[in-house]
């Protein structure tokens, strides 16, 4: 899936993911392709990108944000 992270004029990721794992507002969530398109605030904890399965995670520390999931990929608004 296409994954784009980003700050208000800074881009933290864009690229090609094979999973996203998330502190959303209800828990923790996983994200692969093709998950089903959904919008929801996040809470502080560490977003963990997997580029390929089985892969040591790319670490993002956050505060808070929102994750938008479409067909075409996710965005997280941090």
């Amino acid at each position: 899936m296409h994954l784009v992270i980003a700050k208000v004029n800074e881009t933290l990721f864009e690229g090609e993911a094979h999973s996203l794992v998330a502190p959303g507002a209800s828990g923790e969530m996983t994200v692969l392709g093709h998950h089903e398109p959904l919008i929801t605030t996040l809470k502080k904890g560490d977003l963990r990108v997997h580029l390929e399965a089985g892969d040591e995670a790319k670490r993002f520390a956050i505060e808070g944000g929102v994750l938008e999931i479409r067909p075409e990929g996710a965005t997280v608004i941090l």
